[in-house]
């Protein structure tokens, strides 16, 4: 999967990747923080992983952190990044956490701040992958919010969970956006 995802984005110039399912419970949150660890571990690749599941932030629960301030505080309350970007121990990896699940997730994913602040993340470090975990496709319309700032997605089936109605509904609701393909995680 590593070499696939450097490959055909490196071929295209892009930097930013969101990683999505069609409902939860399929293994996206860890499929990302795998990939992330993953591309870290590359000699000359840096990789920044940033929780943009805004109803459901988990990845500091994954990566055992304890976090003070999250992606919310800096979006809603002004908090600097250099108070919220986490290095939890993997040379080359940063990460961006959550803190508390966010009720108005989809305004705050379409808001101006966010724009900026995704712009901010890609352009500082144009060789860096930056690696955001979106929520579900079918519960929520957040990662349909949140499509017009990456490059692609990647797209996490979860085998003998996810239907084939799932799919076709995931890839109708992201028609507009590229997928860089599908991972089927617990095969």
């Amino acid at each position: 999967l590593r070499t696939q995802v450097m490959q055909r984005m490196a071929a295209r110039g892009w930097n930013a990747l969101a990683v999505t399912s069609p409902a939860p419970g399929d293994g996206k949150s860890l499929t990302a923080i795998n990939l992330a660890i993953s591309l870290a571990r590359e000699m000359h690749q840096t990789v920044l992983l940033v929780d943009m599941d805004l109803r459901n932030p988990s990845l500091q629960k994954y990566f055992g952190l304890k976090v003070e301030n999250g992606i919310g505080d800096y979006l809603l309350h002004g908090v600097s990044m250099g108070e919220i970007l986490i290095n939890p121990g993997i040379e080359r990896l940063v990460v961006l956490p959550g803190r508390e699940p966010q009720s108005n997730s989809s305004e705050v994913l379409a808001s101006p701040a966010v724009g900026t602040m995704v712009q901010e993340l890609k352009q500082r470090y144009p060789s860096r992958i930056v690696l955001f975990d979106l929520p579900p496709v079918l519960s929520a319309d957040d990662a349909l919010s949140f499509a017009p700032y990456v490059d692609a997605f990647l797209l996490v089936l979860r085998e003998g969970k996810t239907t084939h109605e799932e799919i076709q509904q995931s890839f109708e609701m992201l028609k507009d956006a590229t997928i860089l393909g599908t991972v089927l995680n617990a095969s």
